[in-house]
């Protein structure tokens, strides 16, 4: 059996994975390759599981697996998983990051300091007492959720699929965000989420929030996110993805002086990449062990 590292992978994986056959990073071998291993970089379209004819197993290193064809994996007999439970703790901690640091200042501070200048007179704000909505109730979401209640902050939120979590009050989408200080975006990308935070989402939101997304950036109407910054419909916008990676240079975003930027490093971290490495090894084996590849 070949294993493909498609992607940025910990380093131990390659001794780890070979006792269940060769390991290669050398992507020009994908002809061969009957297990394939991705991140986010790597697009499994149709013409890319073409060109492995050996191909029986994708693993998504992650979360998110719209970067996969997964209606013709289906259809060609390829199963395709991810990895949900590694990455939650890595992905929570930078939301909760994102979040904090806007009603810090952090980088208006920084910013300032390094320029020689001494703002103290621009005031903080606290979390504490505020609400919270989160979208999505997944893994993740319930690790911010966690996070949040140790702040002292009240925790709401949708899922069209979470009808009651111990971790929020759950409300439909137009509730949740009617009255929330904080949103935090925890959504896969579907045709159902496709753009959800749009204009007329925003004109139910009535505290002018911060928004947070370490989910998927086509979640999000840019256009009507940039809008509302300009306007002061929203207060500020912290995001890790984007509609297309790295963002277009006409991003309308980039020209939004309210929002922080990082380049989708939610679930880069040394301790995340093990745990993704040991789901990924457990996955092979349990799926070898069944027989399936």
């Amino acid at each position: 059996m070949l294993i493909l590292i498609s992607d940025a992978f910990d380093k131990s994986l390659p001794q780890k994975l070979s006792v269940y056959g060769e390991v290669t990073d050398d992507k020009s071998r994908l002809g061969e390759a009957d297990v394939v291993l991705i991140r986010s970089k790597t697009k499994a379209t149709k013409e890319y599981i073409d060109s492995a004819p050996n191909l029986k197993l994708i693993i998504r290193g992650g979360v998110g697996m719209d970067n996969i064809d997964k209606e013709y994996c289906k259809e060609k007999g390829i199963i395709a998983v991810n990895t949900p439970k590694s990455s939650a703790i890595a992905v929570a901690e930078l939301a909760f990051a994102l979040m904090i640091s806007v009603p810090c200042h952090i980088p208006f501070y920084d910013g300032t300091m390094k320029k020689g200048e001494w703002q103290k007179s621009v005031k903080r704000t606290e979390l504490y007492g505020k609400t919270l909505c989160l979208l999505g109730m997944g893994n993740i979401a319930r690790k911010v959720a966690e996070r949040a209640k140790a702040f002292g902050m009240r925790v709401v939120a949708y899922d069209k699929y979470v009808e009651t979590s111990e971790f929020a009050e759950m409300m439909s989408l137009e509730d949740a965000v009617k009255d929330a200080d904080y949103i935090s975006m925890h959504l896969p990308y579907t045709p159902e989420t496709d753009k959800m935070v749009n204009a007329s989402l925003i004109a139910k939101m009535t505290k002018h929030p911060v928004i947070i997304n370490t989910g998927r950036g086509k979640c999000v109407d840019e256009n009507d996110v940039a809008e509302a910054l300009k306007s002061g419909a929203l207060s500020w916008f912290c995001t890790d993805v984007y509609s297309s990676e790295p963002p277009a240079s006409d991003n309308p975003l980039l020209s939004c002086e309210n929002v922080t930027f990082t380049p989708h490093v939610g679930a880069n971290t040394v301790e995340n990449l093990l745990r993704i490495g040991e789901e990924v090894y457990e996955t092979i084996g349990k799926l070898k062990e069944e027989g399936k590849i």
